[in-house]
């Protein structure tokens, strides 16, 4: 506990030096099966030792918050730095449940998620909504707000975060990944590459996809689930086989554990894992407000899946940016 908060603590420090609800999660799929979050639900414990758990709305001030919360739920749990919704150690816990992904194993999936406001800071009371296995908190600043909504489940659209600034400016957000995961560009989906499938009532081109994933697992992948947001290229530049390509080969500029968004102020940064992270579907439509239904994919998709263990061809480098 005291080295979470310590680190915890480095991480609020740092972002301030360097930058001075209702409904199911939207841009995320949600094809998995509800059995994923069978008895699921979050408890949230603030700076002041109190812990919030099941359905309830309320509002915390903003002098009980102290520098951190902790987000625990049956399948996983991460911490909160107070003053930017940072978050730290987002895990699956390995608990039972027939989409597990981690094999009963702890598996850090993100170190960090770290929003970059440039100066701003949240410094408003915590508004929560717990509900069943789903989390909605949300907190403001002088010129700025965060949203963050979960789901408490082994697998599928569990994770998004939402900035919103009064100039109406992007906010760059850092994923980087837990030690053993990474990022990989998907062979399933470059054998497929141009092919049309069937979607909904339609058909979609399958394209190349970035997923990550680690060497433990053969279930555990997930996606990084972007609503107008914006990757930005860091120069790790990779030849990946590609068949379907001219030479057989493709390049990728992506690195092994980290990514970085320019995400637009109402968009939206999800997080999404097992079958869902792999299935055909349409990117989410250009929305900054009331996106949901249309977003949603209700296993209508065609999964591609992903070879495990991953091919070395195919798994991106260096793991940082140089």
């Amino acid at each position: 506990m005291r080295q979470t908060r310590a680190r915890l603590r480095a991480v609020g420090v740092a972002l301030l030096m360097s930058t001075v609800l209702t409904g199911l999660l939207p841009a995320v799929s949600q094809g998995a099966s509800s059995k994923g979050c069978d008895g699921g639900g979050f408890a949230i414990t603030l700076g002041d030792g109190t812990t919030l758990r099941g359905d309830q709305r309320t509002q915390i001030a903003a002098s009980r918050l102290g520098s951190a919360l902790q987000v625990r739920g049956r399948y996983v749990g991460w911490d909160v730095v107070s003053a930017s919704f940072g978050v730290v150690d987002y895990a699956f816990t390995g608990a039972p449940n027939p989409l597990d992904m981690t094999g009963g194993r702890r598996t850090v999936a993100f170190a960090s998620k770290l929003p970059d406001h440039r100066g701003l800071a949240l410094t408003g009371a915590l508004n929560v909504d717990l509900d069943k296995e789903n989390l909605l908190i949300e907190r403001s600043g002088p010129g700025l707000s965060m949203k963050l909504q979960a789901k408490d489940c082994a697998a599928g659209g569990v994770f998004q975060m939402e900035p919103e600034r009064a100039d109406g400016t992007s906010t760059r957000i850092t994923h980087t990944l837990g030690e053993g995961t990474f990022y990989f560009d998907n062979p399933n989906f470059r054998a497929r590459e141009g092919d049309v499938v069937p979607f909904k009532d339609t058909t979609v081109t399958v394209t190349p996809r970035i997923n990550f994933a680690n060497d433990l697992s053969s279930r555990f992948v997930g996606r990084d689930s972007p609503q107008v947001a914006t990757r930005v290229l860091q120069g790790c530049v990779n030849t990946v086989p590609a068949p379907r390509r001219p030479g057989g080969t493709a390049t990728v500029d992506h690195c092994a554990g980290v990514s970085v968004w320019d995400v637009a102020s109402g968009g939206r940064m999800g997080a999404v894992f097992g079958e869902d992270a792999t299935e055909v579907a349409p990117p989410a439509t250009t929305c900054t407000a009331n996106c949901q239904a249309q977003n949603r994919v209700r296993g209508q998709a065609i999964v591609l899946g992903f070879p495990f263990p991953v091919p070395d061809a195919s798994r991106l480098k260096p793991r940082f940016p140089a």
